[in-house]
């Protein structure tokens, strides 16, 4: 029996750093009137390559790396590439004493992340294997757990993600669910399997516009809740403003701490998977909010989505020396 099985994608990430130059473009996107910041490179020329990493990412591979530093029993449920890149995730995972409770398929995911100087990041994707994971392909003997974790899939491997919540639903097993933007445009009828399982919901502020329709926070939260079981959480981060979570009464809200910002990559994931383990262990809202900035904010600190994950005992220490404000108040 595990504690949490996280299911979601796996890639070998490129990290790609260069002296490209920030420009103001008018992308011509819907409702968006106002010029977007983007990263330029000279048509037709070579640009010399700064610093290269190459690190395990993944919003499945991600989340688990970090409920297993948490202390919690956990398996991740997806599908790796049977290539070169597939072996260096298999080995990434049993480095990091997570089973691997899928599949294999035939090309890894592979992920190319553009930093710029303004140390925020463009991600170039190819999903490969991830998006077409299929409920038949699942053992159901490996999958006996207290939590489920789902990140988001595409394609088949959404259809996935439905049947799997209704096997929770059935079996009474918890779920937390952190979709992106290629998901939240589908809309919540093709999203109501895995809502109305889902116990945890964690967005973005952007995305929880787009899945509610609505054009604030407060109003995002009344309809979302509706969405989800009884008793859950609903949780809005907003990056450097704070974040925000709902119980269906009370509205809870922090700040997050200045720290020295060198990669953004992965600090969803650990701000979700840190908030989920802290309420699995029982902990207040308000201890989860913390705990996953807490990791968020550790993460962000160096290149790499698990490379600074902190384990139960630091997140312990860090909690108790912890004096943000939480606020609250009732809507």
């Amino acid at each position: 029996m595990y504690d949490i099985i996280t299911v979601g994608s796996n890639t070998l990430d490129a990290f790609v750093h260069t002296n490209a130059e920030l420009v103001k473009i008018h992308t011509g996107k819907k409702d968006n009137k106002e010029d977007e910041l983007c990263l330029a490179y000279p048509l037709g020329a070579k640009i010399l390559i700064t610093n290269l990493e190459f690190h395990i990412g993944g919003g499945g591979t991600n989340t688990a790396a970090s409920f297993k530093r948490l202390g919690l029993k956990t398996a991740y449920l997806g599908k790796i590439g049977h290539d070169e890149n597939g072996e260096k995730i298999v080995r990434e995972l049993k480095k990091l004493n997570i089973d691997f409770v899928g599949t294999f398929g035939k090309k890894s995911g592979f992920s190319v992340i553009l930093d710029s100087k303004a140390h925020d990041r463009t991600i170039l994707t190819h999903k490969g294997s991830n998006d077409n994971f299929r409920y038949s392909e699942v053992d159901k003997t490996k999958i006996k757990t207290k939590w489920f974790y789902f990140s988001s899939m595409m394609s088949s491997s959404l259809d996935l993600l439905k049947s799997l919540a209704r096997y929770a639903r059935k079996n009474n097993i918890n779920l937390a669910f952190n979709p992106s933007n290629y998901l939240v445009i589908k809309g919540t009828s093709n999203l109501k399997p895995i809502l109305r399982a889902s116990n945890i919901l964690v967005f973005n502020k952007e995305e929880s516009f787009l899945l509610s329709k609505k054009k604030t926070i407060e109003d995002a939260f009344k309809y979302l809740i509706k969405k989800i079981k009884k008793q859950g959480v609903v949780v809005i981060t907003d990056g450097p403003r704070g974040a925000y979570a709902y119980d269906g009464e009370i509205l809870f809200y922090a700040k997050p701490k200045p720290v020295k910002i060198l990669e953004t990559t992965g600090a969803g994931d650990a701000f979700a998977s840190a908030f989920t383990a802290a309420i699995i262990r029982g902990g207040s809202i308000k201890t989860a909010l913390k705990a996953g900035m807490i990791q968020a904010e550790s993460v962000i600190r160096c290149y790499g989505a698990k490379n600074k994950l902190l384990n139960h005992k630091e997140m312990n220490e860090e909690l108790k020396k912890d004096k943000r404000e939480i606020i609250m108040k009732e809507l």
